[in-house]
Parts: structure tokens; C-alpha cells; sequence
């Protein structure tokens, strides 16, 4: 089962958005990667999301290569080794795991293939408040209309990101949610910077207590800049297109109550 993403999930279409350099489509379950094989680490993910069929199944699956590209064009688990880095999922292991049982567990094993994966140091990804709490946020707000989402995630590629053993440790991630509600098309971006958490001067990442990281809405034509990412329409129904949100520029996160819907 190895559908992929999607670009007629919501009611407006919405294409995938596509990376200014070379990279490798790999579809899986609800979801496809976007691999750049240069960096080996994904340019794009995009997953449908239907939030009035999620399940809540138990945590299954083992971080694996994935047979279809070469190894030396993924992260594997060399680099995770010995050190406080996270396999980090770009999409989230529960997000296209929706439908009837037999699929959603299908989809859910499908997350944990490396494609799927990208350094982050350990209080970067378990924060439940942000990372992992942006597109519960999102979707509980969709719920008043069809309860489906589209989400893309990656990391910000950077010429000074730090090397560690083989790749280029990224130091920020983007995520962008799509729905619809009556109006049409809506969209945000969220810019979220692990900097002040990873050091690799020592050939070793190190944890606190070098910091924290940092979470900021932004807009997309912002984010469609520095990761070098074509958005589409997803620009046109950013919501924080407004002449007052876009004098606002950045907006620094401290709790989800903060993000602008």
C-alpha cells in the first residue's frame, strides 16, 4: 500500500510542494518523502490526515532502510548512535494512521522507514507543547469544518549546518498545515530552531545545558525562502497574509495558545 500523498485530499487541490534541487519521491502509506540525496535527509514530506478517522494504536514498527534507494543516499542508523540525538518523524507516526485498523497500522509501520527521519536533538522532539503539539493544535481548529489536514514537514537546509559523520546536522526545521474551512483554502507555517541545543565541536552532539529551542509562526513565502520550497497556493491562503500579521512578522511561541489561526 504505497498510495502516497495525495493532492485532492482537501476540497481545493493542493500540490505538493516541490524543492528547488534534485530529489527522490518515495510514497508510502497516506504519505510521500521527497528525498534529497545529497544531503540524505528528506526535502519535502506531505500526509493527508483525516482527524475523523484516526486511531490511537499502540507504538509498533523498527527504524529501517528503505530497500528502493541506495544507503548512502539515507541517514541511517550510524548517525544516531552513541550520541543524544533523536530519529525524529517528519510526518508523525500517528498522522495517516486513519481508516479501518488493518490500514492504519500499515501506514503508522510506514513512518519509521529512515526517509522519514531527521536529527533532532531529544528536548527538540519530545516537546509536546510544540513540536509535537502543532498539528494537534491545527486540527482541533479544523474540527468545525471537514477535519482533514495537510501537513508538510522538513528540515531548513543551510551551508552552515554543523557536519557530523557523513550529513549536515539541520539546526531548523518548517512545517506548513493546510485545511479548508468556509472561506477556502487556509494555510500556516511554523519555523522551529534547534540551534542552541546541538554542538558538534567535540565530534559528539550534546544535550542541555546548552539551551533550548525555539518555535515561531511565519509566513510562508518566508519559509518557501529559506528552504528553497514552491508552495503553490498554500502562499495565497497563508493566514497570515493580513497587513497587521505581516507587519508582526515572526511570531516567537511560548504555548500553543499563541498561534494564529
Amino acid at each position: 500500500m504505497t498510495d502516497g500523498y495525495d493532492s485532492e485530499f482537501l476540497a481545493t487541490a493542493v500540490p505538493m510542494p516541490t524543492p528547488g534541487r534534485e530529489s527522490r519521491q518515495l510514497d508510502y502509506p497516506r504519505f510521500s518523502v521527497l528525498l534529497d540525496p545529497d544531503r540524505r535527509l528528506a526535502a519535502v514530506t506531505a500526509v493527508n490526515i483525516d482527524g475523523a478517522q484516526l486511531r490511537d494504536l499502540a507504538r509498533e514498527g523498527e527504524w529501517r532502510l528503505d530497500p528502493r534507494i541506495d544507503a548512502d543516499e539515507q541517514t541511517g542508523a550510524d548517525v544516531y548512535a552513541r550520541n543524544d540525538l533523536d530519529r525524529g518523524h517528519l510526518v508523525r507516526r500517528r498522522d495517516p494512521g486513519w481508516g479501518d485498523a488493518a490500514a492504519a497500522r500499515a501506514a503508522m509501520e510506514a513512518t519509521f522507514f529512515y526517509p522519514n527521519a531527521a536529527p533532532q536533538a531529544a528536548g527538540f522532539n519530545q516537546s509536546k507543547d510544540l513540536w509535537l503539539g502543532l498539528e494537534d493544535h491545527v486540527l482541533a481548529y479544523a474540527e468545525t469544518t471537514d477535519q482533514r489536514l495537510s501537513v508538510f514537514t522538513a528540515p531548513v537546509p543551510a551551508d552552515d549546518d554543523p557536519p557530523y559523520r557523513g550529513i549536515r546536522i539541520p539546526l531548523r526545521f518548517w512545517k506548513v498545515a493546510a485545511w479548508q474551512d468556509p472561506t477556502g483554502l487556509r494555510a500556516t507555517g511554523f519555523v522551529l530552531d534547534q540551534t542552541e541545543l546541538v554542538d558538534t565541536s567535540e565530534g559528539l552532539l550534546a544535550a542541555p545545558p546548552l539551551g533550548a529551542f525555539r518555535t515561531f509562526q511565519a509566513p510562508i513565502s518566508d519559509i518557501a525562502g529559506i528552504a528553497g520550497v514552491e508552495f503553490g497556493p498554500l502562499i495565497a491562503a497563508d493566514v497570515l497574509r493580513g497587513e497587521k500579521a505581516r507587519a508582526e512578522g515572526w511570531r516567537p511561541l511560548g504555548a500553543s495558545g499563541d498561534i494564529v489561526l
